[in-house]
């Protein structure tokens, strides 16, 4: 951004957002992606599954980190409510793959301990991660029943979970998988590259899983909650 520019967004009381010079090129550089391609099309937010719950658009949120929008776009609901499911990146033009982006505004986040300001985000991330580090895959119904403890709100939500238990839906049990240990080894590798990670746990701002669970930022990026 050029000297004197300044950044409007709704709901900013008429104050301009703070713009972080070379922000972009951080981005770019820890996403392995050029955001400075994306030319708006738009065709990322026409196709993303989950836009009806966030707060910006995927386009919305290319732009803010283009602009240098630091701290808005780390503060966004939408990088937690990414499916990464990847549509953004089958549609875009650019190859700017905007998920991954996402994730690693997630990793930033997290790393810069930013307030994730939703309780259910941080239990969603923290019971899938805990799943995938004990048993080496996702499991289902485990997720859904940590996610249940470390969010009562989400208790409503139980007699969905038992009628798709009921028709088979949801495995009672979980697989065995090989390369369980691998998956270990990349749980403890992410926890010895972030060592801040229980102090944010102790603050409430990390998403690792506990003390044997997964590890804070370097894992931050692994889908979003539905609201």
């Amino acid at each position: 951004m050029g000297a004197g520019v300044e950044l409007y967004l709704p709901g900013a009381g008429g104050r301009p957002a703070t713009l972080t010079p070379g922000f972009v090129r951080e981005v770019e550089r820890e996403a392995g992606r050029m955001v400075s391609r994306c030319y708006q099309c738009r065709k990322c937010t026409s196709g993303c599954p989950v836009s009806h719950v966030m707060d910006y658009q995927c386009h919305e949120i290319i732009r803010l980190v283009q602009l240098g929008a630091r701290d808005v776009a780390l503060r966004s609901r939408a990088i937690w409510l990414c499916a990464s499911c990847k549509t953004c990146r089958e549609r875009c033009p650019n190859d700017v793959d905007p998920a991954t982006v996402m994730d690693t505004l997630k990793v930033l986040a997290v790393a810069g301990g930013v307030p994730l300001g939703r309780r259910r985000v941080r239990s969603f991330h923290r019971a899938f991660l805990t799943t995938v580090a004990l048993l080496g895959r996702a499991h289902e119904l485990g997720s859904i029943a940590l996610y249940a403890a470390g969010a009562p709100a989400a208790a409503g939500d139980l007699g969905l979970g038992l009628r798709m238990l009921s028709r088979g839906k949801l495995k009672l049990l979980p697989e065995a998988v090989r390369g369980r240990r691998e998956v270990a080894a990349i749980f403890r590798r992410a926890r010895e590259l972030d060592p801040g990670r229980r102090g944010r746990e102790r603050t409430g701002t990390g998403t690792g899983a506990g003390a044997d669970g997964a590890g804070g930022g370097a894992t931050a990026g692994c889908g979003g909650e539905g609201r």
